[in-house]
């Protein structure tokens, strides 16, 4: 068989190129006559199946049957940008509210390698061997160059996403604030009709969007670590006074007595902040992911709140707070795209921001002058902003 013209024309035997011809078909086993240049068959000319669209009752009733593509796929639908995705999100989420709210919803975050996503998963196995159903919303940060996730949390909760039970949602933090995607709560609403009695919601780390998830659940969980600097940090930020719970996560082998002294100083320091929830003390407590020690206690911390916040109120008053929040937050993101996207904006704002940094203008003058605009009759632009 002939070598390749690039081979060195004084290669010896032992430059190793040689050419075999390849095997018949496709590299995922497709029969010779669909692949161009196979054979000399001409290639198949119909196009490859494509999944079908679904309807919205179709969507409303796969979701409430519990079948995970359908539930997977309205997530997708929520998920989406485009405008006719939206409008069609939005009728399936209006058949979908009567079947919601009835999940225990909680937030967990923590400093990066606290062990967020093993303490998830062990919480998630102990919860599934007492007969709940869970769903995993873990925010995973945006890729700058893709887009997509990151940390790739799914991956890292084998056990747990393996279990049919369990429902484990990855999606990219797409740039907002601290990991929090837009739709993350129309995604829990998505999972609860589903019938998933708790629902864990995963930040990206400790940010001032803990805010943002603290406004989306009813219970805020916050791991922090012993010996790594955090009991000062924590008691300085303001992070503290959003949780529900505080838990010095790993105390287990050599790091169990520094665990426990972080536990005894963090409950000194929560006694002096006012309480996250009206009439809930917020506490300390120590667990290890790894071993599955103080879990139970955790989900016993959990389940008083519940039981204590629903005979007060404090529940159902928080959720119709919280869903206010939601509808003004949505009409904040809808004034900020339309400002940036406004035609008159985009003309003058190149200019504006540099002779606020040339120091010619005053942030405040500026400010004014891109508002004045943004009020006025919006101008038609091409593509190039002109």
């Amino acid at each position: 068989m002939k070598r390749p013209d690039w081979v060195p024309k004084e290669a010896n035997e032992e430059f190793t190129t040689t050419v075999m011809k390849g095997v018949d078909g496709g590299h995922d086993g497709l029969p010779a006559d669909t692949i161009v240049g196979i054979a000399n068959k001409p290639a198949r000319t119909t196009a490859s199946p494509k999944r079908r669209n679904l309807s919205v009752d179709e969507y409303v009733k796969g979701v409430l049957d519990g079948e995970r593509n359908v539930l997977a796929r309205a997530i997708t639908l929520v998920e989406s940008n485009a405008p006719a995705h939206m409008a069609m999100a939005q009728d399936v989420l209006r058949k979908l509210l009567p079947h919601t709210g009835n999940s225990i919803r909680i937030g967990i975050t923590g400093v990066p390698g606290v062990g967020k996503s093993t303490t998830i998963e062990t919480l998630g196995l102990y919860l599934l061997k007492k007969g709940y159903k869970v769903a995993v919303l873990a925010v995973d940060p945006s890729s700058k160059v893709t887009g997509g996730s990151i940390l790739g949390d799914k991956t890292r909760m084998e056990d747990l996403s393996r279990d049919t039970r369990a429902f484990i949602r990855p999606s990219p933090s797409g740039g907002t604030l601290g990991g929090v995607t837009r739709k993350s709560r129309e995604t829990i609403l998505v999972c609860e009709a589903a019938g998933f009695d708790v629902i864990l919601v995963e930040t990206v780390g400790v940010g001032q969007s803990e805010t943002t998830v603290r406004q989306m659940v009813d219970f805020f969980l916050l791991l922090m670590l012993a010996g790594a600097g955090d009991e000062l940090q924590g008691i300085k930020k303001g992070i503290m006074e959003l949780a529900d719970a505080l838990i010095i996560n790993k105390a287990d082998g050599d790091n169990k007595p520094r665990a426990l002294a972080a536990k005894l100083e963090y409950n000194r320091a929560l006694a002096y902040l006012a309480p996250a929830t009206e009439g809930w003390q917020t506490r300390a407590y120590t667990s290890s992911a790894t071993t599955g020690e103080g879990i139970d206690e955790i989900w016993t911390v959990v389940e008083t709140f519940r039981k204590q916040t629903e005979i007060s109120g404090i529940t159902e008053k928080r959720r119709r707070k919280q869903t206010m929040e939601w509808v003004y937050a949505m009409v904040e993101e809808y004034l900020q795209n339309s400002f940036y996207h406004h035609a008159g904006v985009k003309v003058m704002r190149d200019a504006v921001e540099q002779n606020v940094i040339d120091g010619k203008m005053p942030p405040t003058v500026a400010a004014k002058r891109l508002i004045e605009v943004f009020e006025s009759k919006p101008k038609i632009s091409d593509e190039t902003g002109h």
